[in-house]
């Protein structure tokens, strides 16, 4: 393929008339919408993958861009309740219903999720609300604390809830990243009241709107839709914490920093995160998967993010979404990945003593 263009670069858009078409026309528009996130994308991704060629965007297109990330905010938390609501007062059959539920299941913790990352590290009180409102409405709002105060400082280290380590399956790994990014999170932000001669649960904690947001957002399920939207909401909200999860565990298993004579972990590299350069998957997350540029650079914009396989960035066999089903299953994670890291390991032990020499 010549090159990418605008249109590859806003592909995480296309669900959204698939989606609300789902809700306001007819189910048949969940198959289309969930066809697009997962076959559809693991097609063009594996014919894309190899001869893609992301060019410089002009002005005009770089505008347009910047405005994806707000779109697909804005329009998360208007369908978030829209969905809650459809699903729980329209008569589909069983089938129907559980298309159109994954197809927004899938929707949010993918495209979702990645975009609010994508915002809450951008300059800007707009962008950050808006990010730190998708998490909140996903009853995952401590994400926003630990991600930028803790995994970004402490990311392939014992310190980080976040980073997996070496034969930790993921439901064990999701268990102790939940929680611990919960406190871990909630320690640096009551650090930082106390710091500014606060109380540690003062209102400007960033807990409090977490906490109030969620409770917002819960009574809101049960107000739209009683008892079965608030299961439907629970429902997709859980999923969407899954899939989230499961990126963090992707991108960071079995990957770790030295430790310097001093106790001092060595600085966030490169080669301290799992890259997967699929073109389609990584225009659909912001670029999200693109991650050791991400780290080594967290203020530069999703579009700007490169590869950087040939600068020494690790690279998985296949994209974001399959290495994630992958993971689902344990045995077979340690059969593709453990070979991987080893060889990583020996590598970069490798490169290490030869600096050192």
């Amino acid at each position: 393929m010549p090159g990418a263009t605008l249109w590859l670069r806003a592909v995480a858009l296309v669900p959204l008339p698939l989606l609300a078409a789902s809700l306001l026309v007819g189910a048949e528009w969940g198959f289309v919408a969930l066809f697009y996130l997962t076959i559809f994308a693991f097609l063009i991704d594996e014919s894309l993958m190899a001869g893609t060629v992301i060019k410089p965007l002009g002005r005009l297109e770089s505008q347009l861009i910047d405005l994806v990330p707000v779109l697909l905010a804005l329009a998360h938390l208007v369908l978030m309740p829209l969905a809650v609501l459809v699903l729980a007062k329209t008569d589909l059959g069983a089938l129907q219903w559980g298309v159109v539920f994954a197809a927004f299941a899938l929707f949010f913790g993918t495209i979702g999720t990645a975009n609010a990352h994508e915002l809450i590290h951008r300059p800007g009180l707009f962008r950050r609300a808006l990010g730190k409102w998708a998490f909140i409405s996903l009853l995952f709002g401590h994400h926003v604390s630990a991600h930028l105060s803790v995994h970004h400082r402490y990311a392939a280290t014992p310190l980080d809830p976040n980073s997996a380590r070496l034969n930790e399956g993921f439901y064990r790994f999701f268990h102790r990243a939940w929680w611990g990014s919960y406190f871990a999170g909630y320690k640096v932000e009551a650090t930082r009241q106390i710091r500014n001669k606060r109380p540690r649960n003062s209102a400007r904690n960033p807990y409090f709107f977490y906490h109030f947001g969620a409770a917002t957002f819960l009574a809101l399920a049960f107000v739209l839709a009683g008892w079965k939207g608030l299961a439907i909401y629970l429902g997709l909200a859980f999923l969407c914490q899954v899939q989230l999860l499961l990126s963090d565990y992707v991108q960071h298993y079995g990957l770790t920093r030295a430790m310097d004579e001093a106790g001092r972990f060595e600085p966030v590299s490169l080669r301290h995160s799992w890259n997967a350069p699929h073109a389609f998957t990584s225009a659909m997350m912001m670029n999200a998967p693109l991650h050791s540029d991400h780290h080594a650079h967290p203020s530069v914009p999703y579009a700007k993010l490169r590869a950087r396989a040939s600068e020494g960035a690790p690279v998985l066999p296949y994209s974001i979404p399959v290495m994630s089903c992958i993971a689902l299953w344990p045995r077979w994670w340690r059969q593709v990945m453990n070979p991987r890291v080893a060889c990583w390991r020996a590598q970069d032990s490798a490169e290490q003593r030869i600096s050192a020499d």
